[in-house]
């Protein structure tokens, strides 16, 4: 018996293990994306296994993830931006009281990162 073997039918490949012969199957890579990616991979993972699983099969996960990492990324960055400038915190204000610049940038991050997470992520 041959060690390995093709089936044209379903074009796959299959190798000869004792008396049986067993498809020679590779699980996909991981994607390789953000923060925004991870914890939206995560969320599909445990709470929409029918997406995930439908996404998983057709091989389409990972562009689904990207896609969904740079859109959010995206957002992000223009929430920040707008944040920033609508509240006056400028280079003035990091110059004067580094402090108060440090507190006032991680609350327009954190709440930018909670829109984020709330419209494009968990959605």
């Amino acid at each position: 018996m041959k060690q390995f073997i093709h089936d044209e039918t379903n074009r796959l490949d299959y190798e000869l293990v004792g008396d049986y012969y067993l498809p020679c199957l590779k699980a996909p890579k991981s994607p390789n994306v953000g923060r925004f990616g991870m914890i939206y991979l995560d969320y599909l993972r445990n709470n929409n296994k029918a997406i995930y699983s439908g996404l998983l099969m057709s091989g389409k996960l990972k562009s689904h993830v990207e896609k969904i990492d740079m859109q959010a990324e995206e957002m992000f960055s223009q929430l920040v931006q707008q944040m920033v400038k609508n509240e006056g915190v400028d280079e003035a204000l990091k110059r004067s009281n580094q402090l108060i610049w440090i507190q006032q940038m991680n609350s327009i991050r954190n709440r930018a990162e909670e829109i984020v997470l709330s419209e494009v992520v968990f959605t």
